[in-house]
């Protein structure tokens, strides 16, 4: 067997398993739909009555246009990939709970190689739920995107997916329990997040809180596809895309390093 043909089965058995767990798309839906439906609508009448609009309007450039749950869409997408990808690490504890790793293992395919399909399917099953929250945004939260914002939003989005599942990957491949996995997921999660500008603008925070934001990578594809859904965006889209670059190298290094050395 060939390091291609390796990668493409085992690319391929990902796929196929997420094709045959059809309630994993609709729970990988209802959260992201919860947040813009109830957050959304929630937050964004008390931005209309507390008068923080007027920060997101200096933050949007001031265009009226834009609503809170169209502001926060952006961050939402970023939600859906870092709690989809993450987790996806649990599938390596569950392989190595029923020995299906070992089966692998003794085909004559690099670990990195192996590391890679697991990356790619993880990435592919992302994208799908992606493109389907794309589809409900354009029809029910005002999205709208040309023929080339949206191949660099799925471009940026996906690079973003690469970064993710190599961390999840990692964090899988050193752990034993899923509940062990569980909680440092949750940890890496929240602060991914929360800081990165998801449900609200940077421009006017307190400097000790933009300095967080600034150093999580999470926060320039954030802005990366606010600039590309809606137009706006503080840090330039060649900055997000080479922010979120360097974050998804760095994570497939560490990730094929941690799989490399990963006990059975």
């Amino acid at each position: 067997m060939s390091e291609l043909s390796g990668l493409y089965a085992l690319w391929l058995r990902e796929v196929i398993v997420f094709s045959r767990e059809r309630s994993r798309v609709v729970a990988a839906l209802v959260q992201p739909l919860t947040w813009l439906v109830i957050f959304g609508t929630g937050l964004g009448s008390a931005v209309v009555l507390t008068g923080i609009e007027t920060g997101v309007g200096s933050a949007v450039g001031g265009n009226a246009g834009i609503t809170y749950q169209m502001f926060i869409f952006p961050g939402i997408m970023c939600m859906t990939v870092l709690y989809g990808c993450l987790f996806f690490g649990l599938y390596i504890i569950m392989d190595k709970r029923v020995d299906f790793l070992k089966e692998v293992l003794v085909a004559p395919l690099n670990r990195t190689t192996i590391f890679f399909g697991k990356v790619l399917g993880g990435a592919t099953d992302s994208i799908i739920e992606v493109v389907i929250l794309l589809a409900l945004g354009a029809a029910f939260f005002g999205i709208h995107l040309t023929p080339a914002t949206l191949a660099l939003t799925l471009l940026l989005i996906f690079i973003l997916m690469i970064a993710v599942v190599s961390l999840g990957l990692t964090i899988g491949s050193l752990m034993d329990s899923p509940e062990g996995f569980g909680l440092i997921g949750s940890f890496v999660i929240f602060p991914l997040f929360f800081l990165s500008g998801a449900l609200f603008p940077v421009n006017n925070l307190p400097s000790w809180l933009y300095a967080f934001v600034r150093v999580n990578p999470v926060s320039y594809t954030v802005d990366g596809l606010r600039t590309l859904i809606l137009g706006i965006g503080s840090f330039g889209l060649a900055v997000d895309f080479g922010v979120t670059a360097a974050f998804a190298l760095v994570m497939v290094v560490i990730g094929t390093q941690a799989f490399a050395r990963m006990k059975l």
